[in-house]
């Protein structure tokens, strides 16, 4: 039982469920009285499917222009493009629907816009740095007046965070921009619209969810809040995502993935930090392309291990919340993502144990190493993790 402690509330208003994306949409327009909505939308969903058309029908005249050209990750070239059609289409509210990386581009879209960034360089010293007592920037972000809403078609729960990662691609390193307002102001749920989304993804992301509930609970500074909500988060994934991998027009098996995902990012609400599994995760994503819904199942196990002796409390309550009480978490968490055919070794994503050392090098450099809850100082610590694959 955690015996001291403090809890923030997130910079949001509300979670919507159990509405159809385009009324809900319009409705939170309405409510926000916004008259030019620029919408940030996956590539995917707006041409090959009715579902983006739908929204911009529902919201007419309120409709300011849509934006379709995110890549896979969110870097400051599509940040600056985004930005640049936002402002030319004189936005007052974005509306991000996608996986990850559209949501990402969204909120620091919202920065950009404020702070007049429409080139790269724009962006330096505002990108959070590991400094002693804790996460800093060089600059501090105003807060933005143009504000976001999310509608996520993936499971990994990024919208609930008041952070995005962003790409620096002339150097390949993922960076962390925060603001308390970049959260969206309202995140829609609607497992209707995720139906579109390939099962690869939709179940790798979930296990990114899983991730973020799995630190949280692991961290130092959790909450009795954060536990409870994370350990539920993580129990319905582990029910919901099997039904769905089984049968992707279930839909009540996706509503019960994305409830799972809600709950598992009480964490990243309540800005709990994360630990290596994020630091090293974003060095796999920036830095060698593993896309991001991958890189939990090849690291999660090994993060477990290597972190045992400093959470072997919570690491019980992992296994039993993935169904296997007694079991070794790592090992729970392994059999539940070999059920779900996602790939479970670096080289099984391209990282080769060549590539150990330069991960080590930059992964300390990050944030989430300083809070991870056992020491993760020096690239041997990463490397020894890296090598603990079952």
């Amino acid at each position: 039982m955690r015996k001291s402690g403090v809890y923030s509330f997130p910079e949001m208003d509300r979670v919507i469920y159990g509405t159809p994306t385009r009324v809900a949409v319009r409705k939170e327009a309405e409510r926000l009285n916004a008259k030019r909505v620029f919408l940030i939308v996956s590539n995917t969903l707006n041409t090959t499917t009715d579902e983006i058309e739908k929204i911009r029908t529902e919201l007419g005249p309120l409709h300011a222009s849509t934006y379709d050209a995110v890549p896979q990750h969110t870097s400051r070239t599509s940040a600056i493009a985004v930005t640049k059609a936002a402002l030319e289409a004189d936005a007052d509210l974005i509306v991000a629907v996608g996986g990850g990386s559209v949501i990402d581009v969204a909120k620091i879209a919202t920065m950009c816009m404020e702070h007049g960034i429409v080139e790269e360089d724009g962006l330096d010293g505002y990108e959070r740095k590991g400094k002693p007592g804790g996460a800093e920037s060089d600059k501090t972000f105003r807060t933005p007046r143009v504000r976001n809403i999310a509608v996520p078609t993936t499971l990994s729960g990024g919208e609930y965070n008041a952070g995005a990662l962003v790409t620096d691609t002339r150097r390949k390193w993922k960076q962390i921009f925060y603001h308390r307002e970049m959260m969206p102001l309202s995140i829609i749920l609607d497992p209707e619209i995720t139906v579109h989304t390939p099962a690869t993804l939709w179940l790798g992301s979930g296990t990114r969810a899983m991730d973020h509930g799995i630190e949280a609970l692991c961290s130092a500074r959790g909450t009795p809040l954060v536990d409870a909500a994370v350990l539920r988060g993580i129990a319905l994934l582990a029910e919901g995502m099997p039904l769905s991998k089984a049968d992707p027009t279930d839909i009540e098996a996706r509503r019960l993935c994305q409830f799972g995902s809600w709950l598992s990012a009480f964490g990243l609400q309540a800005r709990v930090p994360m630990g290596a599994s994020h630091a090293i995760g974003h060095v796999l994503g920036g830095t060698y392309d593993v896309p991001h819904y991958l890189i939990t199942p090849v690291l999660m196990p090994s993060v477990l291990r290597y972190n045992k002796p400093a959470t072997g409390e919570a690491q019980a309550l992992i296994a039993e919340a993935l169904g296997h009480p007694g079991k070794d978490a790592a090992e729970a968490l392994e059999i539940f993502l070999k059920s779900l055919g996602l790939p479970r070794r670096l080289d099984e994503v391209g990282v080769t144990k060549g590539d150990y050392e330069k991960i080590g090098e930059i992964a300390v450099k990050s944030i989430f190493s300083k809070t991870n809850p056992r020491t993760l100082s020096t690239p041997a610590d990463v490397v020894e993790l890296l090598s603990m694959q079952s």
